[in-house]
């Protein structure tokens, strides 16, 4: 699998401060972590400065495999941005304790981080720290910060080694999720452009259902199973029109030149009338291959075979 690297000189967005989730899986990958990386408030701004051109691209969490969705990035997407998805990357996700040098668990009165993560550590902090004070921050970044500058003796955060190392913390307890295998998927986006089919991708589109009645979201599956196209990412969202007016978000094995894919859009398209095509790009994983050559090749047979049944027209 051959994906485009990003030059140096890219300025790349992405949700800060230092030391966010965000930042370590942009730092895991080598281009990225050579470019000219920008860290942002928030997700809305990032992808706002990657439309006015204040960055070259925009580094996002799109889901989380225990959370679930990051629904702020991907409302934006869908409703109110026209930018492109370029690649995405998996992280695994490990929660450590974090605190001043010397903190023993015993040491600790309160934990401030970010409340998602929080959420993932409640059986740790339920058994290890029944009596501490829980408090929010912004970030899980943002709490490491608070808690490394203000020499905040006492105080905990739950965050990552990259934080730790970042704001001179170190780990009281490793692996305190609750839930192992975590890991949260991201997106690097651009304002425009495809990359080019590496025989491992994905195509994300955002599917406007023509008429909410019986049967609507099983016509667009059938699309995609007729052609045996695996969906890993099916959800449903309100269109900010009217009460129980949903769209469908769709991620999908294989690229836009593909031809089984461009079929399938085509068909998605002339039946559904409103579709906001995201982006085919190189897939992170190695999951899919086979089903997809499989897929082409099936889609060939086909269609060479009413080909050859259109060449009897006539005869």
């Amino acid at each position: 699998m051959n994906i485009e690297l990003v030059p140096a000189a890219t300025r790349i967005g992405f949700m800060g401060p230092h030391g966010t989730f965000t930042e370590q899986a942009l730092l895991g990958q080598p281009d990225l972590a050579a470019a000219d990386t920008h860290p942002f408030d928030s997700i809305p701004d990032v992808l706002n400065g990657l439309v006015t051109a204040d960055v070259d691209l925009g580094f996002v969490p799109i889901e989380n495999a225990i959370e679930g969705a990051v629904n702020v990035t991907q409302d934006t997407l869908a409703f109110d941005l026209d930018v492109r998805i370029q690649r995405e990357v998996v992280l695994d996700v490990q929660l450590n304790l974090l605190a001043l040098p010397g903190t023993q668990l015993t040491d600790i009165h309160t934990v401030v981080s970010f409340p998602v993560a929080v959420a993932q550590c409640r059986n740790f902090l339920r058994e290890q720290l029944p009596d501490a004070e829980i408090q929010a921050a912004t970030s899980t970044a943002e709490a490491a910060r608070q808690v490394g500058d203000q020499r905040l003796e006492g105080v905990a955060t739950i965050s990552n080694p990259l934080a730790a190392e970042l704001y001179g913390l170190e780990a009281v307890a490793e692996a305190v999720e609750d839930h192992t295998g975590n890991q949260t998927r991201f997106l690097l986006l651009a304002r425009e452009g495809v990359p080019a089919p590496t025989g491992h991708d994905k195509t994300s589109v955002v599917v406007f259902q023509r008429a909410n009645e019986p049967g609507s979201l099983l016509a667009i599956l059938n699309e995609f199973a007729a052609r045996n196209i695996d969906l890993s990412r099916l959800e449903s969202r309100p269109t900010r029109r009217v009460l129980g007016d949903y769209c469908f978000l769709l991620d999908f094995e294989g690229h836009i030149g593909d031809e089984v894919v461009a079929d399938c859009l085509r068909d998605l398209k002339m039946k559904q009338g409103d579709i906001k095509f995201l982006g085919s790009y190189p897939a992170a994983g190695h999951q899919g291959e086979q089903v997809r050559r499989d897929s082409n090749a099936n889609w060939r047979d086909a269609a060479n075979w009413v080909e050859e049944l259109r060449n009897q027209i006539g005869q």
